[in-house]
């Protein structure tokens, strides 16, 4: 039904459209991903000013009509999390950050956890930009964006037999670590990489444990193949910081 939605929203991405309008495809607590279109957001003196940008947090007013874009009619400022934009390594991460979101949750179903849980991830590159926009951050956040999207590894037993002990190998295809008798169709998976997305999914996102260069690879690879495997989405690679 056409009418006015209010909503919270974080700018996932903003693109140049026509002589002075803008496309956001936005991320909401309880519609999920929305495309809208902002007319005459980038005229000198439009009423949005420069709220529209990625990574700001807004309360918006949207007039939901026929077309699958909805309309801004109102944008304010929760919050622009300016020290985030100061940074390029957290500029880089909030990039990312955004755009596994987009990827992974490309429809209008509600999730208020992956909302806040990205807002989490904003704030804290705000807060901390050196200390958070790390490779070691950013793969803690896509494991718990995997959580949310029902496909979190298994990781306390191999998930073919079920042993507890001699893990020492990932199966993307089977969605957890596998045990040495299972791992024919595994990636070496060691201990410290297997520990570090236990520690990172069982802990804050602030208190996410960091890991070795090699293990991160690992880790790496694992989000990546699970979510490729299983959410048919490919993810970016992490950056490097």
């Amino acid at each position: 039904m056409a009418g006015p939605l209010k909503t919270e929203a974080v700018v996932l991405r903003s693109i140049r459209y026509g002589e002075a309008d803008r496309i956001l495809h936005l991320y909401t607590p309880h519609r999920g991903r929305l495309g809208a279109i902002a007319k005459g957001a980038r005229r000198t003196r439009s009423r949005f000013g420069g709220r529209l940008e990625p990574f700001f947090r807004l309360r918006l007013v949207l007039h939901e009509g026929k077309s699958d874009l909805l309309t801004v009619t109102s944008a304010e400022t929760v919050s622009g999390y300016p020290a985030l934009r100061a940074d390029a390594g957290a500029l880089d991460s909030a990039a990312r950050a955004c755009d596994a979101v987009g990827r992974l949750f490309d429809s209008s179903d509600p999730n208020p956890g992956v909302f806040h849980l990205l807002c989490n991830e904003l704030a804290l590159l705000d807060g901390s930009p050196a200390a958070h926009a790390t490779r070691a951050n950013q793969l803690a956040f896509r494991l718990k964006l995997l959580l949310a999207a029902g496909f979190a590894p298994q990781l306390a037993a191999c998930v073919s037999c079920g042993a507890r002990e001699g893990l020492t190998g990932f199966s993307p295809a089977a969605g957890g670590v596998v045990c040495s008798a299972c791992e024919a169709s595994a990636f070496p998976l060691d201990e410290e990489a297997h520990a570090f997305m236990a520690g990172a999914l069982g802990s804050a996102l602030a208190d996410a444990p960091g890991a070795s260069e090699r293990a991160l690879r690992q880790v790496e690879r694992a989000v990546a193949e699970t979510a490729e495997h299983h959410a048919h989405v490919r993810l970016r690679a992490a950056g490097a910081g």
